[in-house]
């Protein structure tokens, strides 16, 4: 489905529908990962928990959601979760209006919450690996530094976007790797944006619960990553959990929790969470 930002910017998601009256679901990605990689989570809400729909979607300049009346270079990393996020949770409030909405975000799709100035219409919010990117913080970080400053930086300077196989997912608008890079470099990610942003007022502004599920061997996911962007969430009340890999049946690493191999491991509780249901 094609819908569009307060910009006029055309974005595009999935929409999966079903007959249960559990709550509507937005399903907001990681930095360069295509919606289809959540589908299949997607899928098991709406057929398998009683969820009315799910929506996923591309951020502008990614996967579907690529256009050529906007230039890559002008697309900013912020904009994903300023005009993007409220965008597609409009959309998807229009298939039952004022029914009750949840959120899922993985790593950038949970920071896209406290950006998005939207929190309040959301009743819970389920943050996967969402962390900050300052390199310092992450396992492995002085590879993706050197990665993103030394090679793919040139790169987008040049012809304008990052193109996907150069370790750094699908592909990314030159504009949006800008700011992740600048971000990355920076001890406090993108809370010094002012006055550009405000994003330790935005983040303040949330009040939604919030579960953050992090994997002890995620690389990148390090406890000061995550306590370096959930410490802004300073009024909502917030909830986190660490998770296995020996316990889950397999590695789960940044992105895998999302997998269809953990359909029975590792997403009834985190689903049992969003529906509001009591945990053992």
């Amino acid at each position: 489905m094609r819908f569009e930002a307060a910009d006029g910017h055309p974005l595009e998601g999935t929409l999966t529908t079903g007959p249960g009256h559990g709550p509507l679901a937005l399903i907001s990605a990681a930095t360069a990962v295509k919606r289809g990689f959540y589908q299949k989570f997607a899928e098991s809400l709406v057929a398998d928990h009683g969820f009315r729909a799910a929506l996923t979607y591309d951020y502008r300049g990614t996967g579907g959601s690529v256009s050529e009346g906007f230039n890559p270079r002008h697309i900013s990393m912020a904009d994903w979760g300023m005009k993007d996020f409220p965008a597609a949770l409009a959309r998807l409030e229009l298939v039952a209006p004022g029914h009750r909405v949840v959120g899922v975000g993985q790593s950038y799709g949970g920071q896209a919450l406290g950006l998005s100035n939207v929190s309040e219409r959301f009743e819970r919010y389920l943050m996967v690996a969402t962390i900050s990117g300052y390199w310092r913080n992450l396992g492995g970080g002085l590879k993706l530094y050197a990665l993103m400053n030394l090679v793919a930086n040139p790169v987008a300077f040049l012809v304008g976007h990052v193109p996907s196989g150069m370790g750094l997912g699908s592909g990314l608008p030159g504009g949006v790797f800008a700011d992740w890079t600048r971000w990355c470099n920076r001890p406090d990610y993108f809370f010094s944006e002012e006055p550009r942003f405000d994003a330790k007022g935005l983040f303040a502004s949330v009040r939604t619960p919030i579960l953050a599920i992090g994997a002890t061997d995620d690389p990148w996911g390090t406890p000061a990553a995550r306590e370096a962007i959930m410490r802004h969430f300073t009024n909502a009340p917030v909830e986190t959990r660490w998770l296995d890999p020996q316990d889950a049946g397999g590695p789960i690493g940044h992105l895998d929790f999302f997998r269809s191999r953990f359909r029975e491991t590792l997403w009834p509780e985190a689903i049992g969470w969003l529906k509001g249901e009591a945990q053992a």
